[in-house]
């Protein structure tokens, strides 16, 4: 059985790379790959899965429009996925308690649970502000797998 400590030991071994899935008003499957980590929710306290994504993009078009994704992680023949609801907070997603400070601080955070690092995270953060960069965090709901 896979749980969240799979997906994560699968997420360390493979750079933190995924491939999510949101779906689009037509129904369809949009797809793209991320780099994501698993961390604590800031409201919550509760282990999710996280990514930072770019503003303007058709990822966060459909999370705010239908709010559910798939994030699937595989290394070598193992694999396992995570279903949920997401959670936003961006400068253009205001969030209960995540102010411009917090957001900075949990943009960093999300970025190192995915297995970044950074020489400046001053420039970091600058590029995290001009591209309007949000996190997405995915509740987990439904956890499988082979992993």
């Amino acid at each position: 059985m896979t749980d969240l400590q799979d997906f994560e030991r699968l997420i360390a071994a493979d750079h933190g790379l995924c491939v999510v899935s949101t779906t689009r008003a037509d129904g369809t499957v949009q797809s793209s790959l991320v780099n994501a980590g698993v961390l604590d929710h800031p409201g919550s306290g509760e282990r999710v899965v996280g990514m930072v994504v770019q503003g303007g993009t058709r990822k966060l078009d459909n999370l705010r429009a239908r709010g559910h994704m798939t994030v699937v992680v595989r290394a070598g023949w193992q694999w396992a996925a995570v279903e949920g609801p997401v959670w936003i907070a961006g400068p253009d997603d205001p969030a209960p308690g995540i102010d411009a400070e917090r957001l900075r601080s949990l943009l960093r955070e999300v970025f190192t649970a995915a297995g970044g690092t950074h020489e400046d995270f001053d420039e970091y953060d600058r590029v995290m502000a001009a591209e309007r960069r949000a996190v997405v965090l995915v509740v987990p709901k439904r956890i499988y797998g082979n992993g």
